[in-house]
């Protein structure tokens, strides 16, 4: 697997893209997937089989998914990338996730954070990133204010989570108004 590898003081972010999630599923069995993916549950792991199965990438869209791997442990301990990558368009979603609680509260997403970002302007060569957030998730909407993010608007009745329709509040960072 030839990864694209970021490195930060904390983590090596390893990247994945849509042929690389696919022949991960083709040529692992099931407890090889999770351990690669850092899955941490059959639920994560379910998720992420339906993904495989249902096409990663569409006509003009793709991503680049970066498993948070800690040095010290060598732990995948979360998630960040660029989704709803529209090359046509020069555009891509950010999203991340830490999926291991004890290692919250530490700094490290907004390291990932960071790096990603980077890596979408130089190496993507993106003009926009974008972000869509619920007006509940302070700690994202932190994050992404320290990352010099501009709020757009309101997406109202946006997702569809356990029952309820979500607002999303839309942030966006342009290559113009990027510091690094």
């Amino acid at each position: 697997m030839n990864f694209k590898l970021i490195e930060t003081n904390r983590m090596l972010l390893k990247g994945l893209t849509p042929a690389d999630m696919t022949e991960i599923f083709e040529s692992n069995q099931k407890t090889g997937i999770k351990e690669i993916l850092g899955h941490r549950s059959e639920e994560d792991y379910e998720k992420e089989y339906n993904k495989y199965k249902n096409g990663y990438a569409s006509y003009n869209r793709s991503f680049i998914l970066f498993l948070l791997e800690d040095k010290a442990s060598g732990k995948i301990i979360g998630r960040c990338g660029l989704h709803n990558w529209n090359k046509d368009h020069w555009r891509a979603e950010i999203g991340y996730s830490m999926e291991d609680e004890s290692f919250k509260q530490r700094g490290l997403m907004s390291e990932a954070v960071e790096a990603v970002i980077d890596y979408g302007f130089k190496q993507m060569d993106l003009n926009r990133i974008e972000a869509l957030v619920a007006d509940y998730n302070t700690a994202s909407l932190r994050l992404l204010e320290k990352n010099g993010f501009i709020r757009e608007g309101v997406m109202r009745n946006h997702y569809y989570i356990n029952g309820i329709f979500e607002d999303s509040i839309v942030f966006s960072l342009l290559r113009e108004e990027y510091k690094k």
